[in-house]
């Protein structure tokens, strides 16, 4: 392979003792970065730039023409509706999901498009046509109310075409699973706005690796596809925050969550790994996502909430909005919408129904902990989302830099996320559990 122990930064390295510059010798599968992988790594920030901005458009219009979502809140537009629209219009997501499989497979034949299993099984390949093709299912079904994450589509785009430019320019395998991992967190990175988390996210769940020399190329594919988003899509924070003052309620309150928080989120990795094992194969998947669909839609005639990726949860917990019997019932509904629609075989992410999980959790601890020590509601929610989704990913330090990137909240609520993190992750982790990403690999 390109780099090896010894290599650094462009090879460099290779004349340096370890004593000298340690956090530049790499892990052996680690590439030196020549000129022309530096090249690779701008044109992998633009196309997954673009791609995440056609396909956050893409599911926008899908939004738009289900249920006449224009602006705001997708929330506000399901509601406006009616149940029955409700029930019809995730009917119909079901039936697009499973007729749009079997198209993908007629025009690109069989194979895989899943980034995890690429990138720790079969080398950094991913088969351009297929994934694109998946990609954009996944934002359609996604725009059509699926209680499915969004990220999964620019995640795959991203790879697969950094993947493709790759082998163009006759680089080696480990040269095109760093670089297919970059061009996943790029694609993360641009729809959520969240450089620093999208990089975060390449290194620490995808490569796992926190070596100078995977970061750069990692910091430089996420800044570049977020410039390049931000010619069409927002440049705020992705959640509205409230003023928030740091308190010793809100500090202790994040220390007794935190283990709480992971074992919400193991029984959650353990539900996806299950949902996951139990999908349907052959001609089943064109028909098992219809009543998987419609069976959502038909809970959301009481908790509309429960469609879409879960943003609008997030939310409406942050602005305490949900009262407790609401929180209650969403907090175990909204992860047996996700998994069961992940479990019909429909294409989806989980990234933000994972946070929605964690903000419930939080909100409905906080309702009761402020009556006997008093903090602000948003805190609670955002220290249960931070917790929840380090251990359900198994990414402490990306799942807090996502979370403060998401809420452009950084001196107030470090302290709180960083000791609600640390106790959800030695919980889950004492508990092996894997991540949800790894818990979708397919069995060998």
């Amino acid at each position: 392979m390109g780099g090896g122990r010894g290599g650094g930064l462009g090879g460099g390295a290779a004349r340096r003792a370890p004593s000298e510059q340690p956090n530049l010798v790499a892990p052996v599968d680690v590439p030196a970065l020549s000129v022309r992988f530096w090249v690779l790594v701008v044109a992998t920030g633009v196309m997954a730039g673009l791609a995440g901005t056609a396909l956050m458009w893409l599911l926008y219009t899908a939004a738009h023409l289900t249920y006449s979502y224009r602006s705001g809140s997708f929330l506000a537009a399901v509601e406006q509706v009616g149940a029955a629209h409700r029930v019809v219009a995730l009917a119909a997501a079901g039936a697009v999901a499973g007729g749009g499989w079997w198209l993908v497979r007629w025009w690109t034949g069989p194979g895989g498009s899943e980034v995890s299993t690429a990138l720790w099984r079969d080398e950094g390949r991913l088969p351009l046509r297929r994934s694109l093709s998946t990609a954009v299912l996944s934002v359609v079904i996604v725009g059509m109310g699926a209680s499915l994450g969004r990220e999964a589509a620019p995640r795959l785009a991203g790879a697969a075409l950094a993947a493709r430019v790759c082998d163009w320019a006759g680089m080696g395998t480990a040269h095109r699973r760093l670089l297919a991992a970059c061009g996943a967190g790029a694609g993360m990175a641009c729809v959520y706005n969240v450089p620093l988390g999208g990089a975060l996210l390449t290194l620490e769940t995808m490569l796992g690796v926190l070596s100078l020399r995977s970061a750069l190329p990692a910091l430089a594919a996420s800044c570049i596809a977020t410039v390049v988003s931000w010619v069409a899509l927002p440049t705020g924070p992705t959640y509205r925050m409230p003023d928030i003052a740091l308190s010793a309620s809100l500090i202790v309150f994040a220390v007794v969550l935190g283990p709480f928080a992971g074992l919400v989120a193991v029984g959650w990795v353990r539900l996806i790994r299950l949902a996951h094992a139990h999908r349907p194969s052959g001609w089943r998947l064109v028909v098992a996502p219809l009543p998987a669909f419609t069976a959502v839609g038909a809970l959301a005639v009481l908790y509309p909430q429960l469609l879409g990726n879960g943003k609008d949860i997030v939310q409406l917990t942050l602005d305490a909005r949900l009262a407790a019997p609401t929180l209650v019932a969403l907090l175990l509904l909204k992860p047996i919408a996700t998994a069961g629609s992940l479990g019909s075989g429909a294409a989806g992410g989980l990234f933000t129904p994972t946070v929605a999980t964690g903000a419930l959790l939080g909100s409905l601890a906080g309702q009761g902990w402020a009556h006997a020590w008093p903090a602000t509601a948003a805190g609670f929610a955002v220290v249960g989302a931070a917790a929840v989704l380090a251990a359900a990913m198994q990414a402490p330090v990306a799942a807090v830099v996502l979370m403060l990137e998401l809420t452009h909240t950084i001196d107030v609520l470090m302290v709180p996320l960083l000791l609600a993190v640390t106790g959800a992750v030695l919980v889950s982790r004492r508990l092996d559990t894997p991540s949800i990403y790894s818990a979708r690999l397919p069995t060998q």
